[in-house]
């Protein structure tokens, strides 16, 4: 493989430097009018026929012919079965991981509260979970048990009472390990459903599979394109794009594994962006050395060199301070800071799914049992969201108890105002406890 040819290499003295790096990193979602009307068909068919539909999509799709709709519900021993038939280190795997998933999101559980004025006016916020959450679980080849975990489990820690999830699975396989982890997180009920009939399923509901108030969870563009299209009767959770990492790094770190760390976001796919932001160019050089010795080793080698190819970079920068300004431009999905002194970049890092502080913080541990969440924004919306997490599944309801002697006076400024705006109802609504 030729040493230059893998990976752009950047530098950010060049006086086009920033152009490159906004055509690097320019990336929009396909809009393809096939896939929209295909799925605008898929959609309006399941809300209108519910399960027949259904079973006709699970034929065509995924060559499984069912007598019932209720066929397409797996029974929750087949669940348990699943965990019970994992060999001990997959289990105590999944197990370890769901319990450090879990410690961390019971950080993020908000609580309800008030305050009363001097009048005896109470104000407050009550929280509450959602009712149903529904989970889209990919099938056949894409198979990950812990997007299982990860969206199940804040969920369940939010307090939702049911938990709904629907999986693929084309000519009847299913992925055990996909099935432990249901179990494992606490799923109640699993349809054998998949694609924008599964969405549309989840967000109108049929004779067999409930309707509910969220979807969240990862999918192709065919998936991605139905909770576009749902949105509005049932939240989701974000349309993401293509995963990314970027490392910040000050040349210490071990160069094979800052390459090996590029490649665990290249190996998602073609469309993946792997970047790394040095002031060291010696060490840029070390990392090119090490993606070509180590790349061909690698079973997803063909994937990670298209990558790496059309998105991924090495970009020498004057300083570590002008790296972090790079990087909270780019906004990344995944940022590790790879640094002697990591806390300190840290400190002026502002806008990034996840950080990863330290030579010994590999994105592949967060991806799988760190325990923060590993759905993260992707494509510069870590600028304005945040990774999925037990807020996403917890409702704020504000509360407002006004008392008599509150009445009086915040009627008459409520009455002052509403006339403002020409809304004389309002303001005699106000008026009305005011004068009582």
């Amino acid at each position: 493989m030729n040493a230059a040819a893998p990976i752009a290499r950047l530098d950010s003295r060049q006086p086009d430097f920033h152009a490159r790096l906004a055509t690097l990193r320019a990336w929009e979602p396909e809009q393809d009018e096939q896939i929209e009307r295909v799925v605008a068909d898929i959609v309006r068919d399941v809300r209108r026929r519910g399960d027949a539909a259904l079973l006709e999509y699970t034929h065509r799709f995924d060559r499984l012919e069912l007598a019932r709709a209720a066929d397409l519900e797996l029974p929750r021993a087949a669940l348990q079965a699943a965990l019970d038939a994992l060999a001990a280190p997959e289990r105590e795997a999944l197990e370890a991981a769901a319990a450090r998933v879990r410690s961390y999101h019971a950080r993020q559980l908000a609580q309800s509260w008030s305050y009363s004025e001097p009048d005896g006016t109470r104000l407050g916020q009550q929280i509450t979970p959602l009712d149903r959450v529904g989970l889209y679980v990919p099938g056949g080849k894409a198979a990950y048990p812990s997007s299982v975990l990860m969206n199940a489990l804040p969920a369940r820690v939010a307090g939702v009472p049911e938990l709904v999830m629907v999986v693929p699975t084309p000519d009847g396989v299913r992925n055990p390990l996909v099935l432990a982890a249901a179990c494992i997180a606490g799923v109640d009920r699993v349809f054998t459903l998949g694609g924008a009939q599964a969405i549309a399923a989840l967000a109108y509901g049929t004779d067999t599979v409930p309707a509910v108030d969220k979807i969240v969870g990862p999918g192709n563009a065919w998936v991605a394109e139905a909770k576009r299209r749902v949105f509005g009767t049932v939240g989701i959770d974000m349309i993401a794009g293509p995963s990314e990492i970027l490392v910040l790094c000050d040349g210490s770190t071990e160069p094979d594994w800052v390459a090996m760390d590029l490649f665990s976001q290249a190996e998602h796919d073609e469309m993946a962006q792997a970047i790394l932001l040095t002031p060291d160019a010696a060490f840029a050089q070390r990392v090119a050395d090490s993606i070509d010795r180590l790349l061909p080793g690698l079973p997803r080698r063909e994937v990670i060199a298209r990558s790496l190819a059309g998105r991924g970079a090495l970009i020498v920068v004057r300083s570590m301070e002008e790296a972090c300004d790079i990087a909270n431009d780019i906004a990344a999905e995944h940022l590790e800071i790879s640094a002697a002194d990591a806390a300190r970049w840290a400190a002026r890092i502002r806008h990034a799914g996840a950080i990863f502080l330290g030579p010994w913080s590999s994105e592949a541990i967060g991806d799988y049992c760190a325990g923060p969440n590993h759905v993260l924004p992707t494509m510069r919306t870590a600028r304005f969201s945040s990774p999925l997490g037990v807020y996403d599944f917890q409702k704020r309801t504000s509360l407002i108890e006004v008392s008599q002697q509150g009445a009086r006076a915040l009627g008459t400024l409520a009455a002052t105002l509403a006339r403002g705006e020409g809304l004389e109802a309002h303001a005699r609504s106000a008026e009305m406890r005011a004068q009582g």
